[in-house]
């Protein structure tokens, strides 16, 4: 997606990092290009509406879902596994999340 004119942030790195925008996970700076750019181009302000919207929407009808302790901690043990650069094998992840790669199965 892109207007077509030429931006200081590329519409290409915004829709990359969108969710680190709309989560507030990236540097003030950044956030700062991000505002910039929404400003000046009107594709990905829609997106970034709509992404907005659905994380709303997510969140009142799954928020107040309790997440089981185990579940969140084979997350974030993958998650660990990918930010630390080693390699993760694809695999789809069950509904309870007991298939997650480089997780040992109960």
């Amino acid at each position: 997606m892109s207007c077509g004119e030429p931006h200081e942030t590329d519409c290409a790195e915004v829709l990359d990092h969108l969710y680190e925008f709309l989560d507030h996970e990236m540097p003030d700076s950044d956030c700062t290009k991000f505002e910039v750019h929404f400003e000046e181009c009107s594709p990905c302000l829609e997106k970034y509406g709509l992404e907005q919207a659905v994380k709303k929407l997510v969140k009142r009808c799954c928020g107040q879902d309790d997440v089981p302790a185990d579940l969140r901690s084979k997350v974030m043990g993958r998650i660990d596994l990918i930010r630390s650069g080693q390699a993760v094998p694809e695999h789809e992840v069950s509904a309870t999340g007991a298939d997650l790669p480089g997780v040992a199965k109960e």
